[in-house]
């Protein structure tokens, strides 16, 4: 049973110098740290922010789209709930935050 455990010898304790070990140790985590946020904190706050600021920019007339893929455009803005004109006598309202994006102006006509 050698070949599975080596067997534990008792000797004199060796002691070793201190090195920068712990330093590293120490060193990784705080680097990996930094690294997330740069690689994924920062550019996911960004996003949200410009999505923040396109949605607070909304106006009479904008052509969106919206999560669910419904392009249509702006007749009504309220506080939560915005309008938008899906066909000539189809209208729903759906609320600010479902706004994924805003269409240049005649993107509906070409469609």
């Amino acid at each position: 049973m050698d070949f599975f455990i080596s067997p534990a010898m008792a000797g004199a304790a060796v002691s070793q110098p201190a090195t920068s070990a712990g330093l590293m140790d120490f060193a990784f985590p705080i680097v990996l740290l930094v690294l997330f946020y740069f690689m994924l904190i920062r550019p996911q706050s960004k996003r949200a922010k410009e999505h923040r600021t396109m949605q607070s920019a909304l106006a009479k007339g904008d052509e969106i789209v919206t999560d669910g893929g419904l392009m249509g455009k702006i007749t009504h803005i309220g506080d939560n709930a915005i309008t938008v004109q899906l066909a000539e006598n189809l209208e729903v309202k759906v609320r600010r935050e479902s706004i994924n994006s805003v269409l240049p102006k005649g993107t509906m006509k070409k469609l």
